[in-house]
């Protein structure tokens, strides 16, 4: 349906000392995606939780994670847990996207040209090596308006993310040089929906992206609390890339609508089946199901019986028929299983994450298989969305 080969690469090139210099280069070819428009498995930070039944049972065959970059200093990267399992995936043939996270929400950028960005690069050169050529898709940061200090989102997340761009795309031309498996994003960008996030910041973001020829585009997490806002990324992204340039929805859900609903009571039949007080909040029930995971029937019951749920359980699918309506969707992953944090503290002011899994192990009762339950609403359009 397209290709186009990543551009030349100008002159950068990796020299000694995790830094870029100036040389010739070759063009990095990049072999096509196998499709536009599919639909995979996102993991997050655990990619260590993945379980082929269970992307079996749900026809999975994209598998998304992202990988924080100080892992590098404490674990070495040809051990870590998160690399060997996206390239264990890669192994038995499934398509892979990986997230180069660099949590900066407590520290201030380095400065270009400082000792710390040359120590900064050098830590990725580590990485890079286990990762290009093999992973299909690398996203160069994983959220960084978030990821950063509030003061610092400016030119100073530009330059940084600019250098470790530049950075990425030399290494690629000099590790993979010819017919590389690996496409380049930039990642991802949050609550477009709200206009006081488009700053001049994240649209020098959005300028270098579309100037850039060896990106492929950029990525987008549209987490809402009104599905039709979702538009509103699309609107606003889109046109400020190049006509060719595809894009990826790694992270999508109503996490914040579903917040909205935690403190109403719950169904009346649904109280009155399984003994509750007519006021109790749902927040209360699913605290209930963390605390002893319901069987599959009462937790499906919970939300079939919640008209602020019920009345959205094919998102996925209306979101997804949005995405390939573009013509220019990569690929979309969705969250793909409930993992520990979605737990944690639980609360009525907790965001609910774990409403979005495909998979419920936390709340849930397992079946015994080695495998989890499928949650309410989502696997039957996953499925048939593949």
């Amino acid at each position: 349906m397209r290709r186009r080969l990543a551009a030349l690469v100008g002159a950068l090139v990796l020299v000694s000392g995790g830094t870029v210099a100036a040389a010739a280069a070759p063009a990095s070819a990049t072999t096509p995606l196998p499709a536009l428009g599919a639909l995979g498995a996102n993991y997050n930070e655990n990619l260590d939780q993945l379980n082929y039944r269970e992307l079996r049972t749900a026809r999975a065959s994209w598998v998304r994670g992202f990988y924080a970059l100080p892992e590098a200093d404490a674990v070495p990267p040809e051990n870590s847990p998160t690399l060997g399992v996206i390239r264990d995936a890669h192994a038995r043939g499934y398509k892979t996207v990986l997230s180069l996270k660099f949590p900066k929400a407590g520290t201030s950028f380095p400065r270009p040209g400082s000792a710390e960005l040359t120590a900064e690069l050098a830590r990725l050169d580590r990485v890079l090596p286990l990762v290009l050529g093999t992973v299909d898709i690398v996203t160069i940061g994983n959220e960084p308006f978030i990821e950063s200090l509030p003061a610092e989102r400016d030119e100073r997340l530009n330059d940084f993310y600019e250098a470790v761009a530049r950075h990425v795309i030399a290494a690629r031309a000099k590790l993979c040089p010819q017919n590389c498996a690996t496409h380049l994003y930039m990642g991802a960008l949050n609550r477009l929906d709200l206009a006081q996030n488009r700053t001049p910041a994240v649209e020098r973001y959005l300028r270098f992206v579309r100037e850039t020829p060896e990106l492929e585009g950029v990525d987008l997490h549209p987490h809402v609390a009104d599905q039709a806002a979702i538009q509103d990324f699309l609107d606003y992204t889109l046109p400020r890339l190049r006509p060719e340039q595809t894009f990826l929805v790694t992270e999508f859900s109503l996490v914040w609508y579903w917040q909205q609903h935690l403190t109403d009571r719950i169904p009346a039949t649904f109280a009155e089946r399984y003994g509750y007080a007519a006021d109790t909040q749902v927040w209360q029930v699913i605290g209930d199901a963390i605390q002893q995971p319901f069987p599959s029937a009462k937790w499906n019951e919970l939300l079939a019986a919640s008209p602020w749920f019920e009345s959205k359980k094919h998102f996925l699918r209306d979101e997804l028929e949005r995405f390939r309506a573009t013509g220019r969707l990569a690929v979309a992953t969705y969250g793909f299983r409930q993992i520990p944090s979605m737990t944690a503290g639980w609360s009525a002011t907790k965001a609910p994450w774990l409403l979005n899994s495909v998979f419920a192990p936390l709340t849930v009762r397992p079946r015994g298989d080695g495998m989890s339950v499928p949650g309410y609403a989502w696997i039957d359009d996953f499925r048939a969305l593949q």
